[in-house]
């Protein structure tokens, strides 16, 4: 008999194929009948749902996230899971938990607060920090998580447990080298889905100092990358300076190179689109074109949706980016309050901003358009709502003194909304072209970082309300493709991504008439207090993660029937050759 039934759905199996009425039936945690279920196989156990008039599609799968620490405190990867997620990868940009010596928990939490965003006391409170392997981090999280859940081994924590405080230091001896290799294979034989690393200028640890990655030769890469294809069902992904721009010729070549030694897919977050610079998309795909020369495969990710990010001058974030502006902030607040205060400094940013050599981040200095979000002080009571450049009309002054003015008044606590420029009708069609391009692949929400600063765990049920209600850029049937068999394509899960016979009942009921997303909302849910952004789904009736309902009507039912993804067991080998 069977244990689960849903009755006279819209079946999007996943495949691309025309939506179809249908049962689903559900016997130990796989899916054994889409079609017609017949009365015999209902017996007086099975919960027989009627779904008719909703949509039945596979659980979303979303490539990269950052959920490594939050699983231990929220079983649910929330929001993502509320959002028809059942399927998260985790240790991307070179970024995990594990291996860690004792000792090092510090170390670590301090790098992921300035890297990832994570509110350093969340990570203190959140666990124990009481592993050491991979494999006893793996143990940690099997059997009690809500989602399914594959983690990469990240670079920084394999230097850093071999090299100790040298990781970031200097570049690794031969010797150094094989024990780093010898460590990520002990990792990915434990389970891990393969290796991902990070040279982006943008990442820093706690110290400021270049994350231990950053400090790696290319003969050690090469290296890393070869071990993990000497692996069943493993996968790369890497971050490089260029992926926040454009790619320098040396890069593309170095991406193309180490997936073609490695005879293993390699993605990367994120291509941004944008018409006003329309080379860029190209450009950035030139990777994928070389490496299929070499034999290799590189995949950029690239999101469906815009992803709100607020900022403000108190903390870590994307500003500091911008050319100078890191060696101004880089101090207490009362200095940075008078540095910011400074004519002579105010000059100096708005010059450095507005220059070439900003790059991508030039986008972040449209001043006048940023949206005051919460304020803190009277003098800047009645501004939340309003764009700096009304508040600038307004008062007469210039809109950079003005914003700055602003923040100072607000000891630099005041949030900030860029608005977005790139919301033109050409940069929705070249977006439109590139989700379906076979080189590149939805995904990108970095969903369990920066988490008081932007809430990209949505962009599934957004993206599917767009093409049902909104732009209809794409047929529904050919969205939910791309965020559920494609990626399970790409790191060879096995026995997800579709709807069919055999597979695992990884499924999500939505109404195609109300599914999307609410507004994001910061909210003090995290261990130690902290806070964060999320935001409620709209729609989603129903979220099945291996035959165990974990979401209700948008409520989360308290099951943990996730599997911890292991390569090779839960993964199938995908070559590029």
């Amino acid at each position: 008999m069977l244990d689960t039934v849903l009755r006279g759905g819209t079946v999007i199996d996943g495949t691309g194929g025309a939506p179809r009425t249908a049962d689903i039936g559900i016997e130990g945690g796989r899916i054994t009948v889409v079609g017609t279920v017949d009365d015999q196989q209902v017996g007086p156990d099975t919960e027989v749902i009627d779904v008719a008039g909703m949509m039945v599609a596979p659980g979303f799968i979303d490539p990269h996230t950052h959920y490594d620490a939050q699983l231990f405190w929220d079983p649910t990867a929330s929001p993502s899971s509320s959002h028809g997620v059942t399927t998260v990868i985790g240790g991307n940009c070179g970024f995990t938990l594990a291996p860690l010596r004792p000792g090092d928990g510090d170390y670590l939490r301090r790098m992921m607060a300035r890297v990832e965003g994570m509110p350093l006391a969340a990570l203190e409170n959140g666990t124990d920090w009481s592993w050491e392997t991979f494999e006893e981090y793996l143990a940690r999280l099997d059997g009690s998580i809500a989602v399914n859940a594959g983690f990469l081994a990240g670079h920084c924590a394999l230097r850093r447990y071999v090299m100790g405080p040298e990781a970031v230091e200097r570049e690794a001896t031969d010797h150094e080298i094989s024990a780093i290799r010898a460590e990520l294979a002990a990792c990915i034989e434990a389970g891990a889905l393969g290796f991902s690393f990070t040279t982006s200028t943008s990442h820093s640890d706690g110290d400021g100092k270049p994350v231990a990655s950053r400090w790696a030769s290319e003969h050690e890469l090469m290296a890393l990358c070869e071990e993990t294809g000497q692996h069943p069902g493993t996968t790369l992904e890497g971050i490089v300076p260029g992926c926040l721009d454009r790619f320098a010729d040396d890069e593309i070549e170095q991406l193309a190179r180490l997936s073609a030694i490695a005879d293993r897919p390699l993605n990367w977050n994120v291509l941004t689109v944008d018409s006003r610079e329309a080379d860029r998309v190209p450009r950035q795909l030139e990777a994928s074109d070389r490496a299929r020369e070499l034999g290799g495969r590189v995949v950029p990710l690239t999101m469906p949706v815009q992803v709100p990010m607020n900022m403000n001058f108190g903390t870590f974030c994307g500003i500091w980016l911008l050319p100078g502006w890191q060696d101004v902030l880089a101090v207490p607040v009362p200095e940075r309050i008078s540095r910011l205060s400074d004519p002579e400094t105010r000059r100096m940013l708005l010059e450095r901003s507005q220059s070439p050599e900003a790059g991508v981040f030039r986008r972040l200095a449209d001043w006048g358009d940023y949206l005051i979000g919460d304020t803190f002080s009277a003098a800047n009571d009645g501004l939340k709502g309003r764009t700096v450049s009304e508040i600038a009309a307004e008062r007469g002054t210039d809109e950079f003194d003005t914003l700055l003015d602003i923040v100072i008044a607000d000891d630099l606590r005041t949030v900030l909304w860029p608005m977005p420029q790139d919301e033109d009708q050409e940069s929705w069609r070249m977006r439109a072209e590139l989700w379906t391009d076979p080189r590149a692949l939805i995904g990108g929400s970095d969903a369990g970082a920066h988490l008081d600063r932007m809430c990209g765990a949505p962009y599934t049920t957004r993206f599917i309300a767009d093409c049902l209600r909104g732009r209809k850029l794409l047929p529904v049937e050919e969205a939910v493709r791309l965020i559920t068999s494609a990626p399970a394509e790409l790191f060879g899960l096995r026995d997800r991504g579709l709807l069919r016979e055999g597979a695992h009942a990884d499924v999500v009921v939505f109404d195609p008439d109300t599914v999307g997303s609410g507004e994001a909302t910061l909210v003090e849910d995290l261990p130690g207090g902290t806070a964060r952004l999320t935001a409620t789904a709209n729609g989603m009736a129903r979220v099945i993660v291996n035959g165990t309902t974990i979401v209700a009507d948008g409520e989360p039912t308290g099951a943990t029937p996730g599997t911890l993804l292991r390569s090779g067991r839960d993964t199938a080998t995908v070559t590029t050759r």
